[in-house]
């Protein structure tokens, strides 16, 4: 199984040989078998990448993510066909329920409020976190009173301070996109390895989005990066910050009474989820638990 996490800083070519990876840096050549990459992260934009090397990538679905000349995620490789149904899969997510799909997504918001709302509660934040439980059980389907926006309010006040605000370009919120955007990726890798379309979301339809059901999907898993940036107190969000973000994946969690990386805990709630629309059953869901 793979279990690499490879990130390529400085300027490097990158070729395919008998099953590896080849990095040519200057005067050294590093090797790493591809059967071992999970992910790998382009963050030097001067990087140059043989086609050879990009279709096998591809073909053994690992995870590459592009950065920009800030080093931060700009864009990812994604296969055209990561399922030999994908047609069929194409026009079953076109029919999928809409109503039925209202409540799946009121059960992924009650989950995301949860977990933060547990977050806020290990966090000491009482008053905070039993504000959040209220507002579970005030779900309409579809979420149409906004319940997750005014949860988000309170929750990242608490967390972060009352002067913090998302999208305000400090190391905090750098650290938060940058995480979240790592996590995305992994969403639409599975998403389009079980031969749906990233595209057609449920609650999400930004038609310059791409990946609106991936945004879907990922709500509950956004917690998990709050967390590691809140543990890690970051003043700055430089290539360290970086590589500490990334250890994310390598923490393990439980879920369906195992413990599990991050990117097979993605794999195994997809895939419920996906379940749970064919089957209408809510209880196949299978969403973590912090270890």
């Amino acid at each position: 199984m793979s279990f690499r996490t490879v990130v390529v800083e400085k300027r490097s070519k990158l070729d395919l040989r008998m099953g590896y990876l080849v990095i040519r840096k200057d005067s050294e050549t590093l090797r790493i078998f591809l059967d071992e990459i999970n992910t790998l992260i382009v963050e030097n934009p001067a990087c140059c990448l043989t086609g050879s090397l990009l279709v096998e990538l591809t073909k053994r679905k690992v995870k590459v993510v592009f950065c920009d000349e800030k080093h931060s995620p700009c864009a990812e490789l994604m296969s055209c066909y990561g399922h030999g149904e994908c047609s069929g899969k194409l026009q079953e997510q076109i029919q999928w329920d809409k109503e039925y799909c209202q409540f799946l997504w009121t059960r992924i918001i009650a989950e995301k409020i949860y977990n933060q709302a547990l977050f806020l509660s290990q966090k000491g934040k009482s008053k905070e976190a039993a504000l959040l439980h209220s507002y579970i059980p005030d779900i309409q389907p579809g979420d149409t009173s906004n319940r997750e926006g005014h949860a988000a309010k309170v929750y990242f006040n608490a967390i972060f301070g009352n002067g913090f605000k998302r999208g305000n370009g400090m190391a905090v919120d750098s650290a938060l996109n940058y995480g979240y955007s790592l996590i995305l990726s992994a969403f639409n890798r599975e998403i389009v390895a079980c031969g749906f379309s990233t595209q057609l979301g449920i609650a999400h339809h930004n038609t310059f989005n791409q990946f609106n059901l991936s945004c879907d999907l990922m709500e509950p898993f956004r917690v998990l990066v709050d967390r590691w940036v809140d543990s890690c107190q970051f003043c700055e969000f430089g290539s360290a910050e970086k590589h500490k973000v990334l250890e994310i994946f390598n923490q393990p969690f439980v879920i369906d009474n195992k413990n599990y990386r991050l990117d097979d805990c993605i794999m195994l709630y997809v895939r419920s989820i996906f379940k749970a629309i064919m089957t209408k059953d809510l209880s196949v869901i299978k969403f973590y638990k912090i270890k």
